[in-house]
């Protein structure tokens, strides 16, 4: 896989400050898993498209010539938000993720790569949804939970006219089928569904978007442990 061949396909045209940063993030990642449990992922090639091809995808789903404020939710190790970050100055990026070594990493891996337009935070989504509810235009979770789980701590911190972006392997019919009443009570429409396939057979991906055509009740986001034995 040619990883700047890759890109232009999506109409991102990799700049060599950006090829750099890249580069950098790739061996950054790589030095910490060895303390850290980032990624089963390590060979090169595998990273770029498994990782960071594949958290680009989002592009199918995103406008990049207008600023948009966006909440990665459960981040992990940056996915999607870093390469986001690095191939659009018009995303606001806020990362939130519940284990602060994570946070951690991210915050040093930002100063490292001179990002400017991400910040990341150590927050649960369900508690950061009482301080900015309905404040973003995009929110995204890459394999992090269920949808009908993610839903509901996504939809929430999504602003009425906004969108909700869940990047899932194979399967997303099938969630979406399991998450649909949720959705509808948060206040989400299921807009469509973009499926692809990654190159040098990487895998199938499902790209659900789902707009928020309403305010989500007060009552929700609850309990992460509410939401996780009870889902919506």
């Amino acid at each position: 896989m040619n990883f700047k061949e890759e890109l232009l396909k999506l109409n991102i045209e990799l700049s060599d400050e950006a090829s750099s940063r890249f580069d950098l993030y790739y061996k950054r990642l790589i030095a910490v898993n060895e303390v850290m449990n980032l990624t089963a992922i390590t060979e090169e090639q595998e990273v770029y498209n498994k990782h960071f091809l594949d958290s680009l995808m989002i592009v199918k789903a995103l406008d990049l010539n207008k600023e948009f404020t966006l909440c990665d939710v459960g981040s992990g190790a940056g996915f999607p938000s870093i390469p986001l970050s690095i191939v659009s100055n018009n995303a606001k990026v806020t990362i939130i993720d519940a284990l602060n070594k994570r946070i951690k990493f991210l915050n040093d891996l930002i100063l490292e790569l001179g990002l400017k337009n991400v910040i990341a935070l150590h927050e649960r989504a369900e508690d950061y949804a009482k301080i900015k509810r309905e404040f973003f235009d995009v929110t995204t979770a890459r394999a992090v939970a269920r949808l009908n789980i993610l839903s509901e701590l996504c939809l929430p911190l999504t602003k009425v006219g906004g969108y909700f972006i869940a990047m899932k392997g194979q399967g997303g019919n099938e969630e979406i089928k399991e998450a649909f009443k949720g959705i509808e009570i948060l206040g989400g429409h299921v807009e469509k569904v973009i499926s692809l396939e990654l190159p040098d057979s990487a895998g199938a991906r499902d790209i659900i978007i789902i707009k928020k055509i309403k305010e989500t009740p007060q009552k929700y986001p609850r309990a992460f442990a509410k939401i996780k034995e009870r889902p919506l």
